[in-house]
């Protein structure tokens, strides 16, 4: 007997799709914290039924970049003082040792990439681009740990910003910056000088500095 394909939204190409674009929205500061979702809007969103949408919220909500009541209702992460707190602390305790283990291989060519996103970094804040700002900076610190050659400890980092992501751009809301983080200038001293313990505490005080403000 030939089996009958499935309707093509149903695919997992489908679900992959509508994870992948939600995960990169929420990561991004795309969403303000407490911003409700519905399954029926993602569906029309990105004109798929609603197996692959409510899959795709499913796994989202698994990883803490959306959240779910006991009554369905789904929305962005809205974090407690006490839970960003907890995620700074992840934060201070697992990048520095992310950029100590890349600096052995911060050779030229990645402190240059670095310089060209910082600038890029710098254009958001100049046209007061929050997700622009957030999406560079995270791009900024992804570019760096890489080259720790440690997947399993970026994967760890990846998904404290997914679950910050909402939060990072209620900070931006508050500080209202009008120049780029001074730490991305700090770190790059350092990784030009191969100064470890000044990166160390040029990339904890970048990642946790800014947190302070939402639980003060």
């Amino acid at each position: 007997m030939l089996l009958q394909p499935r309707p093509a939204d149903s695919l997992p190409a489908a679900h992959d799709r509508v994870y992948r674009t939600l995960r990169v929205q929420v990561m991004h500061g795309e969403m303000t914290p407490g911003q409700p979702l519905t399954l029926r809007g993602i569906a029309k969103t990105f004109d798929v039924s609603m197996t692959p949408a409510r899959e795709a919220v499913q796994r989202l909500v698994a990883e803490g970049a959306l959240t779910m009541s006991s009554s369905g209702r789904v929305t962005a992460p809205e974090l407690s003082n006490e839970r960003i707190e907890e995620m700074a602390a992840i934060r201070a305790l697992l990048e520095p040792e992310l950029a100590s283990r890349a600096l052995p291989r911060a050779h030229f060519a990645l402190i240059e990439r670095l310089q060209a996103i910082n600038a890029a970094n710098a254009e958001a804040v100049a046209k007061q681009d929050a997700v622009g700002y957030i999406r560079t900076n995270l791009e900024f610190h992804r570019t760096l740990y890489l080259r720790a050659q440690a997947p399993a400890m970026l994967a760890i980092a990846e998904t404290v910003w997914l679950q910050l992501g909402p939060t990072m751009r209620a900070l931006y809301g508050r500080l209202r910056r009008n120049e780029p983080p001074q730490h991305h200038r700090m770190i790059l001293a350092a990784l030009r000088a191969g100064d470890e313990p000044g990166l160390r505490l040029a990339v904890r005080t970048d990642v946790t500095q800014g947190l302070r403000h939402l639980t003060s």
